[in-house]
């Protein structure tokens, strides 16, 4: 299998070579750009499977990559490694999408682990849905080739996360499914996740495909199960 094309974007020299030294040696073909132009740059020209972005660098910071790379690259997983590790940083982080959060000082085994769940879940969006990569979802348009959720006119981000649910849910229309197979499919067990993170992951869910979030009709709760879709 041929390396995974990786773009890392890491101002540190020592860092930069020692890390990219390792995630080639793991499987990945490398390129490195030091600051937000070089990487804009490289990402006019070419597109990769996955993004490992610095947040502080000199002309900027990683959040205006992850942007760029949204807009125009969706479908490219992006894990930030970072010294920036609040969490207003790291909820920013993922509301631009990111499939994970790391802080530095970082453990390499951890860091591939991630990156290789990040990898896993984008493979599977890739595999089209029975009736193709657009479904109507509750009151939105849920496009899994550009990550996006349609409703009104207004298109609206979704996290690599957030397809992965939905699709799962829409797979398996008129069947409960477990809180443990939303987090199979959805994280990875070195997230340390809970049933609690799907509630909460579900309510922002419902927030854009519901009618009524408060008495939802499309994705339904399962006392004591998890949660049912229900095709209208």
């Amino acid at each position: 299998m041929a390396d995974v094309p990786l773009l890392m974007v890491e101002d540190d020299a020592n860092v930069a070579v020692t890390l990219g030294e390792r995630l080639r040696a793991n499987g990945f073909a490398v390129t490195h750009a030091p600051s937000v132009g070089d990487a804009l740059d490289v990402l006019n020209r070419r597109r990769f499977d996955i993004a490992l972005l610095d947040v502080g660098l000199p002309d900027g910071n990683g959040f205006d990559i992850a942007r760029r790379l949204r807009e125009t690259s969706p479908a490219t997983s992006l894990v930030f490694l970072t010294a920036y590790g609040t969490p207003e940083d790291r909820i920013h982080g993922l509301e631009l999408g990111a499939d994970d959060y790391v802080t530095k000082p970082f453990v390499f085994r951890e860091l591939l682990l991630r990156l290789q769940n990040a990898l896993k879940r984008a493979s599977y969006l890739k595999v089209d849905t029975p009736q193709g990569a657009r479904l109507r979802i509750g009151r939105a348009d849920v496009d899994f080739g550009r990550f996006t959720a349609t409703v009104d006119g207004t298109a609206h981000p979704l996290t690599h996360k957030e397809c992965a649910v939905l699709k799962l849910l829409h797979e398996r229309a008129g069947q409960a499914v477990s809180r443990d197979e939303i987090l199979d499919r959805a994280w990875s067990p070195d997230e340390f996740p809970s049933s609690r993170t799907v509630d909460n992951f579900i309510l922002r869910l419902r927030r854009l495909v519901e009618h009524d979030p408060a008495n939802p009709r499309t994705i339904r709760s399962i006392r004591g199960v998890g949660y049912l879709f229900e095709a209208t």
